[in-house]
């Protein structure tokens, strides 16, 4: 939004709502102080020096850190203000995604994580090169996640906290961005992902916490709980009488909430959100990101043991009970409060307020913040906001920095040195940041202005194909290398084609739909992602049927069926065997620097500049040579990271509280259907 668009009376609201009181910084500076100082302190907590320390937080993570790490991770801002944004314009049904992955997460601990630490990997790329063989899958999905992280997550979670910060303080976006980034890259280059778990444990409890605030004060504005019931249906904007209907076409439905707002199932032809689709199309989209996305997993393999792995699963499915709570339901009671700003319809007037005319939506969540919330507390509110873009933005920049360090560059220099895939990491962040930028003015038109949708439509054009060879190739062990690959990429050429038409011809709005035809965008996107899903599956099936099946010895601890297997296992990643010059993957995961050849010789080092040897330090990177660890070393490594042995007492405590928290689950589906 350019502050000089703005109407008069909006213009008039920011300026008396504008952080800039003793209150309201102290909050946010002492905020600052207590993240940085955590993951200062998270420097000296771990080794960063190694893959296995700087990536994996040192397997050293308790139940709690996960959990709290698991939401904070996907909880960034894109989900306050797209949660928020969506249910203001139309109602409950989106909070379907929230409670559709308190399943979900259950699958990830029960399910797929016991296969993914038998195998001993670090990425899922390193999962699928050992499963299939071959290096081509491997490559795909670390370049089709990356692009999702870019698209989808990085542009998503800086669009979103520019609109917060925009409204909070009248900043220019860009700077307000570039500045948040600069911090949040401060604490993910230098601590790892020991950092950022440690961080997120914090963040989650201040983002929670500040949600319930901003929570309390919009329901006593609104009236209560029964209130937003009664009111949401007639919360239309008044600037609609000046509408021109020969010139934008306006039906009543475009300013008149949705006669099925309070319902979690909708039709399922003409729901905005289809029951079919909210139960199946989000079930196949979670099965990517909750059960095979680099984010999640990276910080599942971080745990201890696989019991902390599925209590901090629950704590995470917990706590996934409340965004219907704490961002759908503010996000209508913005719509009430302030129905011609949140649900305007004029596109010049939707242009004056949030800077795009497709709608604005989006501002709901920060107006409650900026307009409802007193000195102090306010400044609470932009602490949340910040705690979830940072620590979103954090997770999925170590995540995408392992991808490509690990997948990527130690391909194309097989004999990269320790120290040399530490700064390619770090490095690498600073890309998918310039990139990101540029995307945004997509993402802020995309969808009718409805953010969430945005994330989950690009979603659905791209993920399930993913999650189809994920399954498959976990839980089949006939499923081959063929077979997955063209999979793969069939499903690619079938997502492609839908998602450039809807770039091409727009995804419209109510006053201007799209034009797009009804062969390339008749489909909701998630029915999209079923039918693509399924292709995919009947695809890799056939291929995998009609070619030579990978007999057992490579599959041992690779295949659900088979995570208990003793017997040895012959990799069929032939990629990772040792070269001349080239560490195993075993060295990669759990070594200190490499001593070079040329460290044997008896000579005196050139002692380096103090800048330098700090610089070093405070990146975790060794100034000389340490010893390799011996072979008993690696063997007790690799024996505690592939072990998923649990203790029967805390098992049965964490099932019971599956139990629980799935009866609960059910009820407020059945309540709110």
């Amino acid at each position: 939004m350019k502050p000089s668009a703005s109407p008069p009376s909006i213009t008039s609201t920011a300026k008396t709502v504008a952080i800039n009181n003793a209150a309201d910084i102290s909050v946010i500076t002492m905020y600052f102080i207590l993240v940085i100082g955590i993951g200062l302190w998270s420097m000296c907590r771990t080794n960063r020096g190694t893959v296995g320390g700087y990536f994996l937080a040192g397997r050293n993570m308790n139940w709690y850190t996960i959990g709290a790490s698991l939401f904070a991770s996907n909880i960034g801002s894109g989900h306050f203000v797209g949660l928020a944004g969506t249910g203001a314009a139309n109602g409950l049904a989106v909070g379907g995604f929230e409670w559709n992955a308190l399943f979900i997460v259950l699958l990830l601990g029960w399910l797929f994580v016991p296969v993914y630490l038998t195998a001993g990997v670090i990425t899922m790329p390193q999962y699928l090169m050992k499963r299939f063989g071959g290096n081509r899958i491997r490559l795909y999905l670390s370049l089709i996640s990356l692009f999702l992280y870019i698209f989808t997550k990085v542009s998503v979670d800086m669009f979103s906290g520019a609109v917060f910060i925009q409204q909070a303080l009248g900043w220019n976006i860009y700077v307000a961005v570039i500045a948040l980034l600069i911090i949040t890259c401060i604490y993910t280059v230098t601590g790892g992902l020991a950092a950022l778990m440690y961080t997120d444990t914090i963040q989650t409890f201040v983002i929670v916490a500040g949600a319930f605030v901003l929570m309390g004060y919009s329901f006593h504005e609104v009236g209560g709980y029964q209130a937003l019931f009664a009111r949401y249906k007639d919360a239309m904007p008044t600037i609609r009488d000046s509408l021109n209907s020969s010139l934008y076409n306006i039906s009543d439905k475009c300013y008149l909430p949705r006669a099925d707002s309070f319902n979690l199932l909708r039709d399922a032809v003409n729901g905005d959100l289809p029951w079919p689709g909210l139960i199946f199309g989000i079930t196949i989209i979670g099965v990517w990101f909750w059960c095979s996305d680099q984010v999640i997993i990276q910080r599942c393999l971080a745990a201890k043991n696989l019991t902390h792995v599925k209590a901090g699963c629950v704590l995470c499915g917990y706590i996934k009970l409340l965004p219907m709570y704490l961002m759908v339901m503010p996000g209508m009671i913005s719509r009430i409060l302030y129905p011609d700003e949140v649900a305007c319809v004029v596109p010049e007037e939707c242009e004056k307020i949030c800077g795009t005319p497709v709608g604005c939506s989006n501002i709901a969540y920060p107006k409650l913040v900026v307009t409802l919330m007193p000195n102090g507390l306010r400044g609470l509110m932009l602490a949340v906001m910040l705690a979830a873009l940072m620590s979103s933005l954090a997770s999925i920049f170590n995540s995408s920095s392992t991808l490509f360090t690990m997948d990527i560059w130690a391909r194309i220099r097989k004999d990269a040195s320790n120290k040399e895939l530490m700064i390619v990491g770090r490095a690498w962040i600073l890309c998918i940041v310039t990139i990101s930028i540029a995307w945004i003015p997509v993402v802020q038109a995309a969808q009718s202005g409805q953010l969430f949708d945005y994330i989950q439509s690009v979603t659905s054009y791209l993920a399930p194909p993913i999650g189809a060879v994920v399954l498959l190739g976990v839980f089949v062990q006939r499923i081959n290398e063929p077979g997955a690959f063209w999979g793969l990429i069939g499903g690619l050429a079938m997502g492609l084609c839908r998602m450039i038409a809807d770039f091409v011809y727009g995804t419209g709005s109510c006053v201007f739909p799209s034009s797009c035809p009804f062969i390339f965008c008749g489909i909701h996107y998630l029915h999209f992602a079923i039918i693509l899903f399924s292709c995919t599956c009947i695809l890799v099936l056939v291929i995998s049927f009609c070619t030579p099946k990978i007999e057992e010895k490579h599959l041992h601890r690779l295949v659900y069926s088979l995570r208990y297997s003793q017997a040895e296992r012959i990799d069929l990643d032939i990629m990772e065997k040792p070269k001349a010059n080239m560490k195993t993957q075993e060295e990669i995961e759990n070594s200190t620097p490499a001593v070079h050849p040329a460290a044997s010789v008896a000579e005196p080092r050139r002692k380096r500049n103090l800048f330098i040897r700090c610089c070093a330090w405070f990146c975790g990177i060794s100034s000389g040579p340490e010893p390799e660890p011996t072979e008993a070393e690696k063997v007790e490594a690799l024996r505690k990271m592939t072990d998923i042995s649990e203790s029967a007492t805390w098992s049965t405590v964490v099932n019971i509280n599956v139990l629980i928290m799935m009866c609960v689950a059910v009820f407020l589906w059945t309540f709110y259907a």
